[in-house]
């Protein structure tokens, strides 16, 4: 049987209204329990907010939605549906690559209509790759959904389980390039299947073959955008978690948390408000849980970051042809992209870059008309790059929109306004460990049962949740942490 927390569980507090909050909050509420929920924003949201700059309204965190499923699981706790509170757009295509030899790819999710893109960009030879390499991916979801990534972990002996096996016989436990290469042998389409493994904080070539799990997501599950933009999912969730009865605390930061021996008995807030709790669930940065905690992880290694990102938000009076809603410029030396940001700690000397424009779906979000664009570089986290952000940030801000005008985008640089420039030392001082907002690089020791735990040894009534414990990072895991949160306090 799962390990719960001692005690009674009847009032919860949850510290964050991140996504992984309030999935905790929802799945709380919808087991009998009162909850508070203190948030030191104004909104909630979170890694995947939305910050208003001028007339626009603008995703500043998570800008890709998968699986939202998780969501309506979590609505539905409470009696709530995503379909009749927040429609989505699945976009389509879920991405537009556009590649440094001139050459361009759409991929799409159904799987028709991907096989015949791939038909036409590499040979029917190349699209019945993509067909075995579709039903892998799939089979590789299966094996893990349930047991290995929607499940609590109270020893590693709990992945000893017939799905183990399967994994294995799948080639989990293998590289994931060179098991992408088995299937496709076009250097170009392989990144579109791998490329995911950086938002888990690796090198695609390095990478476990089991973190073919992120590439089902959004190339077999598909990729939705939000009416409203991303920071409508939290304001949904929000909203239903209010109309349940949870009491909502925004601009309320935890100071913390008032301990009897291993039992916390309420936690206080920055302006000096005692909150009385039988169990708190802390959704935050794992550094901040920890802090609150006055503990630390009780591990041998020591823990290890993923890359960071140097991110640009701005807007534009025109648009470009070559931007989609998500487009992906990858640049020559793909490879050695990858040495230079996990394992050098230095900036790409050959960029790829993430575009971003959501007004392609939703022209509504530039309340003064024209596009919003986010430009996404991936950059080494401050504790592998010893980068000065301050003197270097504006000179490799300029050079990232050289290098999209060079790639096609002609008079980007003139006509893109920057609203913001956010860097490592940005996201550090944002409080989040070692300057990556990508949290805890998914290696071996740091996956599944060796990723810090939930349930923590410094007090027994208190559970993690969000993207520094079980399961991961990005949108799908930390909702899912936060049901499994919750099922440690309800025992459900």
């Amino acid at each position: 049987m799962t390990k719960t927390v001692s005690g009674p569980t009847d009032h919860v507090v949850v510290v964050g209204a991140g996504l992984a909050g309030l999935s905790a909050t929802l799945h709380l509420l919808g087991a009998g329990r009162r909850v508070t929920l203190l948030e030191q924003d104004k909104v909630p949201g979170g890694r995947a907010g939305q910050q208003d700059f001028g007339a626009n309204a603008v995703d500043t965190g998570a800008s890709v939605l998968t699986m939202p499923e998780l969501v309506d699981e979590a609505l539905h706790a409470v009696g709530e549906s995503l379909a009749d509170m927040l429609p989505l757009t699945r976009l389509d295509p879920a991405y537009q690559a556009r590649f440094a030899d001139g050459s361009t790819l759409a991929l799409r999710t159904d799987g028709d209509a991907m096989e015949a893109e791939i038909r036409a960009f590499a040979g029917p030879a190349e699209a019945a790759g993509y067909r075995a390499l579709r039903r892998w991916l799939t089979e590789l979801y299966a094996a893990q959904k349930d047991h290995f990534i929607g499940a609590n972990f109270d020893s590693p002996l709990d992945l000893v389980r017939p799905e183990l096996v399967k994994l294995a016989a799948l080639g989990g436990f293998g590289r994931l390039g060179p098991k992408v290469a088995r299937f496709l042998r076009d250097e170009r389409v392989r990144r579109l299947f791998s490329f995911q493994a950086l938002y888990a904080g690796l090198d695609p070539a390095r990478a476990l073959g089991a973190y073919g799990v992120i590439a089902y997501m959004d190339t077999v599950g598909g990729v939705y955008y939000p009416r409203g933009g991303m920071g409508a999912v939290a304001r949904a969730m929000a909203a239903a978690a209010a109309k349940a009865g949870a009491d909502l605390r925004f601009g309320t930061e935890a100071a913390w948390l008032e301990r009897v021996s291993s039992r916390v008995r309420a936690v206080r807030t920055r302006s000096g408000e005692r909150l009385e709790c039988d169990a708190v669930v802390l959704a935050t940065e794992l550094g901040t849980a920890y802090r609150l905690l006055g503990a630390r992880p009780g591990r041998v290694l020591p823990l290890r970051y993923s890359p960071s990102a140097v991110v640009l938000h701005g807007r534009a009076k025109r648009s470009w042809p070559q931007l989609g809603h998500h487009t992906i410029f990858f640049g020559h030396a793909w490879d050695r992209t990858f040495a230079e940001i996990v394992r050098e700690g230095r900036l790409m000397s050959d960029p790829s870059l993430l575009v971003t424009r959501p007004t392609a779906t939703e022209p509504g979000l530039a309340g003064d008309g024209g596009e919003i664009v986010s430009v996404l570089a991936p950059a080494p986290n401050l504790r592998r790059g010893r980068v000065d952000w301050p003197r270097v940030g504006p000179a490799y801000r300029a050079e990232l929109l050289r290098t999209l005008e060079s790639r096609g985008l002609t008079g980007f640089a003139d006509e893109f306004t920057v609203d913001e420039v956010v860097t490592p030392a940005d996201w550090a001082a944002r409080g989040l460990s070692a300057g990556t907002p990508f949290s805890l690089a998914h290696t071996f020791t740091q996956t599944g049962p060796f990723r810090p735990a939930n349930l923590v040894r410094a007090a027994g009534n208190v559970v993690l949740a969000g993207c520094g414990t079980t399961p991961g990072v990005g949108i799908p895991p930390v909702l899912i942490s936060g049901r499994l949160a919750a099922e440690r306090i309800t025992g459900r």
